[in-house]
């Protein structure tokens, strides 16, 4: 097993003794202590995989009672760590108070050296899976929202050498700085490189950092306890611990304020940090991408962003050409995004005709790939045939698209553009669909052989 860090707790010196020598031959980390006060100010301060401690330490005590009531203190600071008992004095209606409070086994004096080895590494792969679990079930939602591996469409010259920069960079742990205009695809350069690299089988977890408000920033980041602030009612797991062993993107890295740019600083410094409300120093071990649009140099000239977080952060730089620099991408773009939308939208529509893929060429496109995603989405709304026409790009002049409102459709398209979002929303659940829409099911089936349309 992975090397276990154990505190183990008595009051006699020569049980003490005897236990270090015990786990220490078999490759355990020791912590020990001596008192209940010692115990508590170690689990409060470091992280352990178990605790093995006595029941009685006031001098000619036999009750186990401070051990009892210690139980449930170590459990309101760390509820996932496994606490094994042991006691000279040991009965059955100890081991059941003892387990009824929240330890997880017990064991009795003098000990059995193979039971006693077998139970602690027994609670240790325990723990550790449940940590792992709750770990997932934090991170859970963030990963599904991120989806699979994106597909990283580039076959300009403008892209060539982006592409073989990420092919050097991704195997190895170096910060990288994705910079870029909006809708340049910055995200998905970060999960090509987390994908590439040898931690791909572990989180990536992305997280727009400039938008986080000094109250949630520490929290978002690095956890918080419960009880830490009015709202906190459980423990939190922070972004930091949940990209453990993976990669951690910081997204719009520029727009952080000073105060969060230092605190951000010392933990991809040291590894280290704590969760809001606990005094107990956590290890994390992530990669760091970053991204923005601004131009960091600049802003460090000025003081608005600080000069060594930015060489923390930028090993390597990685700079994503607007699409309006890579033409011969977008035709390529819009395809790709065709037939990635198509099926939830009936998959009718195929293609575009000739004069939309002239209008495309001809958009300037201060939105990026971005932009491009969104016109081909609402294209195959308002497509009224098997192919996307230019008017139903409606690309402005200009180059400075704007959604099109629906005080602008007709009363037909803007019902089938309702019924269709609805449907989108509701991964093409006809019962959803039409809940949100206030229909009846069977009337929305009405709706939909009106328009032709298939979920």
């Amino acid at each position: 097993m992975p090397e276990a860090r154990v505190l183990i707790a008595d009051d006699q010196a020569d049980v003490l003794e005897a236990l270090r020598l015990l786990l220490k031959g078999q490759g355990f980390q020791l912590h020990l202590a001596r008192s209940p006060a010692e115990i508590v100010a170690a689990v409060e301060t470091h992280e352990f995989d178990a605790l093995l401690m006595d029941l009685n330490y006031t001098r000619d005590t036999t009750s186990g009672r401070e051990g009892l009531d210690l139980i449930a203190t170590i459990a309101a600071v760390d509820a996932t760590l496994p606490i094994l008992v042991m006691t000279a004095w040991g009965s059955v209606d100890g081991a059941v108070e003892a387990i009824r409070r929240g330890a997880r086994d017990y064991i009795q004096k003098p000990w059995d050296n193979g039971r006693l080895l077998l139970t602690l590494r027994t609670q240790i792969d325990l723990a550790r899976a449940l940590r792992r679990s709750g770990k997932l079930a934090e991170a859970n939602e963030r990963l599904a929202a991120g989806g699979e591996l994106p597909r990283l469409v580039a076959g300009s010259r403008a892209m060539e050498s982006v592409l073989r920069i990420v092919e050097r960079v991704a195997p190895s742990d170096a910060s990288v700085l994705i910079t870029g205009e909006h809708g340049t695809g910055k995200e998905v350069v970060a999960r090509w490189l987390h994908a590439g690299s040898l931690r791909a089988s572990r989180p990536f977890i992305a997280v727009n950092a400039g938008a986080l408000g000094d109250g949630v920033f520490e929290s978002e980041l690095f956890g918080h306890v419960k009880g830490a602030f009015t709202d906190a009612r459980a423990d939190r797991i922070g972004c930091f611990e949940l990209a453990d062993g993976g990669t951690l993107f910081l997204d719009e890295i520029a727009n952080m304020p000073a105060g969060q740019q230092a605190k951000l600083l010392r933990v991809l410094q040291t590894g280290e940090l704590h969760r809001v409300g606990s005094s107990k120093l956590r290890k994390v071990d992530v990669r760091a991408l970053a991204a923005t649009n601004a131009p960091l140099a600049q802003l460090t000239g000025s003081g608005a962003f600080r000069e060594d977080l930015l060489y923390r952060l930028n090993t390597v730089e990685i700079h994503l050409p607007p699409l309006r620099e890579r033409k011969d991408d977008i035709l390529r773009l819009a395809q790709h995004f065709l037939q990635v939308r198509s099926p939830r939208y009936g998959g009718k529509v195929v293609e575009f005709t000739p004069e939309a893929e002239r209008a495309l060429l001809g958009h300037r496109w201060p939105g990026n790939v971005r932009e491009l995603e969104h016109v081909v989405e609402r294209a195959l709304l308002l497509a009224s045939g098997p192919a996307i026409r230019e008017e139903d790009l409606v690309l402005r002049a200009g180059g400075s698209e704007r959604a099109t409102a629906i005080d602008d459709m007709t009363l037909d398209d803007a019902e089938r553009y309702l019924i269709v979002r609805a449907l989108a929303r509701a991964n093409n659940n006809v019962s959803e669909a039409a809940q949100r829409l206030g229909l009846s099911r069977s009337a929305l089936y009405r709706r939909l052989a009106r328009y032709g349309l298939e979920p």
